[in-house]
């Protein structure tokens, strides 16, 4: 029995947005509106402001989806909003809000921006776990795991939580770093001003920003340690770097990437030589000449490349390199 995550295809928003729809908590904030989530997301699938993962469970040659996970980058207005009262509930006016073509989401130019100078406004929209595994340790664990993963590497401004759905929720939240949103001034407290079940009952916000994160260590509060990145690789290459990441021989690769196998190999080839100019201490230039002579080399190239990428998820996210390569032209003055 393995527990997998992947991004979110277009076959996986339908179950994803079953999920939901039989929640005890979360069907009845979203009431009709409801039918406005899977045409929401399925209108932002690849966007770069859209992070939607997705948990599956194979077991004995059956896979089985258990559990999905959506967050999205948003606007300071729409920040100031969430956080104004009389506040409301965030999954159901993201959906509406989009479908109507009102979007608070960033566009991709503006993801990379605030990614590179300001940092970025993340909102976690939902964490769905299937009605018959949500007390099963196993999938809370892989999910947790899985949605952190997910956004490290980001420059984070502020993280809005997802409202809690089950009364030990709102704790949990509390002791994980995040903080209460104060309905007497407006500011982040570290307690909550009423009883959890009253809580989950009416819109509320947890939070965190940068500046309260830097001075409180907790898991939440991890999510906010950042360092630019070293190397700037294009989009391209980054989609074939995330998806190495997750396993598969480079034909696996094409087919994912529905890009021909003589292209994800050039693709290789145009990342070794970008690292071996940024990272020379990961990559050797005399590598990268014998990558086609040598395929046990190439390897174990791959393997501490990708291993360089599993500790520095900064390198896999939208970056100015306009930005970068100013900075570094900079330093060599």
């Amino acid at each position: 029995m393995t527990i997998h995550c992947r991004p979110m295809l277009p076959k996986d928003v339908r179950p994803s947005v079953e999920i939901l729809a039989v929640h005890p908590v979360v069907a009845p904030r979203y009431g009709d509106s409801i039918d406005q989530l899977r045409p929401a997301w399925l209108s932002l699938l690849g966007c770069e402001s859209f992070r939607a993962v997705v948990f599956e469970e194979i077991q004995e040659h059956k896979t089985r989806l258990v559990a999905a996970g959506v967050s999205v980058f948003v606007t300071d207005s729409f920040v100031r909003e969430l956080k104004t009262p009389p506040l409301f509930w965030i999954g159901p006016e993201l959906a509406g809000r989009i479908v109507r073509g009102d979007s608070p989401l960033l566009t991709d130019e503006e993801v990379c921006a605030a990614n590179t100078h300001g940092g970025l406004n993340l909102v976690l929209w939902h964490v769905c776990i299937a009605p018959k595994d949500t007390t099963r340790a196993e999938v809370r664990t892989q999910v947790s795991a899985g949605f952190f993963e997910m956004h490290r590497g980001f420059l984070l401004k502020e993280l809005i939580a997802v409202q809690t759905t089950f009364a030990e929720e709102a704790q949990w939240t509390l002791d994980g770093g995040g903080f209460y949103l104060s309905s007497e001034d407006g500011s982040y407290v570290d307690r909550m001003e009423k009883p959890a079940h009253e809580i989950l009952a009416t819109p509320h916000i947890f939070g965190l920003t940068r500046e309260l994160a830097l001075h409180r260590m907790s898991w939440i509060s991890s999510l906010f340690h950042y360092e630019a990145p070293k190397i700037g690789f294009s989009a391209g290459e980054r989609r074939l770097l995330v998806s190495a990441l997750r396993g598969g021989t480079d034909a696996e690769l094409s087919d994912e990437l529905a890009i021909s196998l003589s292209a994800v190999k050039k693709a290789w080839h145009s990342v070794y030589e970008r690292v071996a100019e940024d990272l020379p201490h990961s990559i050797r230039n005399d590598e990268v000449r014998a990558e086609n002579s040598n395929g046990e080399r190439g390897k174990q190239k791959k393997q501490r490349l990708l291993a360089y990428l599993r500790d520095h998820p900064e390198e896999l996210r939208p970056y100015s390199r306009k930005t970068r390569t100013e900075s570094k032209v900079w330093i060599r003055r």
